[in-house]
C-alpha cells in the first residue's frame, strides 16, 4: 500500500514504523472474513482494511476526528487478522500506534477518560486486591453489571504452594488481577511443575506485565512496567539460576515475548529485554516435556470428564500457538473438544468488556453457544479474562486448564 506521512508523522519513530507496517498491506480483504468485530457490525471500518485506511488517512494529512477513535476503540486487538493475513501484516502494532497518536489529538469524554484512568491505574494497584476480597463478600448485594466482573470466592486448596527445591527452576510472572481474582491458578502452575521437578520461583518485585497501560494508550507506564519487571527477574535470569521465565496466563505471555520489541530502542534495557522474551514460554509450551513424567501420576485424568477448550486469542494469534495445548491434554489422557468458532475472540479482550459491553457480550453470547453445544462437564482456557469472561455468562465451571491437570494430580 502505497504510503506518504504528512510533514507531522514523516521522520517520527511513530510515523515511520506505522508507515513500513501499512507498506506491506495489499488490502485483499481476507482479514475481513475472521474479525469478530466486522462479523457483528458489517461496516467495512470496523475491520482490519477499514481501520488501516482510517490510519493512513489520518498518518497523510486527514484530521483525526471522534468517528476515527470510535472505530479504532471497537478492535479487539484479537489479533485474528494477522493469523489470516498472506502479507504478515503486524496488525497489532499499527493500531496501538494508531490509537495512541489519534488519543493525543482528539479529547474523550470525561466518563470515559475518567474509566479508563481507574482500569489502568486500579487494575494494576496493589489496592486491587483488598478491593476485589471485599467486592467478593459483598457480591450478593452487587448489580448485575458489577456482580459479572466479580468472580466467586474460590477455597484455596489445602495442599498450597510446594516449597521443595529442585535443581530445575523457572521464573513465573503471579500477575496483577490473577492473584486476587483466582489465586489457585498460581498454586496449580507450582503443584503441576512440582510434580515435573521444576521449582517455581516468583520475585516479588514483578508485577502487572504493562499490557494494561500500554493497551489504554499509556506507552510510557506500559514501558516502566516492563522496565520493573526486568530489574525483578534479570539478577536470576543473568546468573543463570532459571532456565525459562513461565506464562500461565497467554496475555501477558504475548506481551513479555515482545519485551524485546517494545524496549529496542533502550539503551539501558534493550539486550536485556530481549533476553527475557527469548527465556519466556507459556505454560502450554511446556507439555510435550511435562507429559512423558505426569502421565503415569495422571490415573484420575478421565474422571474429568468432557473439556471444552477455549484457545485465548493471545495465544492462538498472539503468540501463534495453535494446536498444541489440545494436543497436550489430549496425550495426558483428558478428553478436549474445540468449539466450532475456535479462532474467534470470546469478548474478553483486557479492558475490552469494561470499555466495549454490548459488543462483548454478545461475541460472549455466541462462543457460549458453541462452546454449550459440546455439552462439556468443564470449559477450560488459558487466560484469566477469557476465563472470568467466559464464567459470568454460564453455569457450566470455567477453569484454567492446569487446574484441571491439578486436580487429577491430587486424586491420582
Amino acid at each position: 500500500m502505497h504510503t506518504e506521512l504528512s510533514p507531522e508523522f514523516a521522520g517520527t519513530a511513530d510515523g515511520e514504523a506505522a508507515q513500513a507496517i501499512l507498506r506491506k498491506c495489499v488490502h485483499c480483504g481476507f482479514c475481513t472474513a475472521t474479525c469478530p468485530t466486522y462479523q457483528l457490525l458489517g461496516d467495512e471500518l470496523d475491520g482490519p482494511r477499514g481501520r488501516i485506511y482510517l490510519m493512513k488517512a489520518f498518518l497523510e494529512g486527514e484530521p483525526a476526528t471522534r468517528e476515527t477513535q470510535l472505530h479504532l476503540d471497537r478492535c479487539l486487538t484479537c489479533r485474528n487478522c494477522e493469523s489470516t493475513c498472506p502479507s504478515g501484516v503486524p496488525y497489532g502494532e499499527l493500531v496501538d500506534i494508531g490509537r495512541r497518536l489519534v488519543d493525543e489529538r482528539v479529547e474523550r469524554p470525561p466518563l470515559e477518560r475518567a474509566t479508563r484512568w481507574l482500569l489502568k491505574e486500579g487494575l494494576t494497584s496493589p489496592l486491587f486486591a483488598p478491593a476485589m476480597a471485599m467486592g467478593q463478600v459483598v457480591r450478593p448485594l452487587l448489580p448485575a453489571v458489577l456482580k459479572a466482573k466479580v468472580p466467586e470466592r474460590v477455597a484455596a486448596d489445602p495442599r498450597g504452594t510446594p516449597t521443595r527445591s529442585h535443581a530445575r527452576r523457572m521464573l513465573m510472572l503471579a500477575g496483577c488481577v490473577q492473584p486476587a481474582m483466582s489465586p489457585n491458578i498460581n498454586a496449580a502452575t507450582a503443584r503441576v511443575l512440582d510434580a515435573a521437578g521444576i521449582e517455581v520461583v516468583t520475585p516479588s518485585g514483578a508485577g502487572c506485565c504493562g499490557a494494561i497501560r500500554a493497551h489504554l494508550g499509556d506507552q510510557d507506564g506500559g514501558l516502566a512496567d516492563m522496565r520493573r519487571n526486568i530489574d525483578a527477574w534479570w539478577p536470576l535470569v543473568e546468573g543463570g539460576a532459571v532456565e525459562a521465565i513461565v506464562m500461565n496466563a497467554s496475555g501477558c505471555g504475548v506481551t513479555v515475548k515482545e519485551y524485546g520489541h517494545h524496549l529496542a530502542g533502550d539503551p539501558a534495557y534493550a539486550d536485556k529485554a530481549a533476553r527475557i522474551s527469548a527465556l519466556t514460554r507459556d505454560l502450554s509450551e511446556l507439555l510435550p516435556m511435562l507429559v512423558p513424567v505426569l502421565k503415569p501420576k495422571l490415573a484420575a485424568a478421565a474422571q474429568a470428564g468432557q473439556l471444552a477448550l477455549h484457545p485465548p486469542c493471545t495465544l492462538q494469534h498472539g503468540q501463534q500457538l495453535k494446536g498444541g495445548l489440545e494436543a497436550g491434554l489430549r496425550d495426558l489422557g483428558f478428553t478436549v473438544s474445540l468449539p466450532e468458532d475456535s479462532h474467534l475472540c470470546c469478548g474478553s479482550a483486557g479492558t475490552y468488556s469494561v470499555l466495549q459491553p454490548a459488543l462483548s457480550q454478545q461475541l460472549r453470547e455466541r462462543k457460549l453457544a458453541h462452546l454449550s453445544a459440546l455439552k462439556p462437564d468443564t470449559i477450560v482456557s488459558a487466560n484469566i479474562g477469557c476465563i472470568t469472561h467466559l464464567q459470568a455468562g454460564c453455569a457450566t465451571p470455567v477453569r484454567h486448564w492446569v487446574e484441571v491437570v491439578d486436580a487429577a494430580l491430587g486424586e491420582g
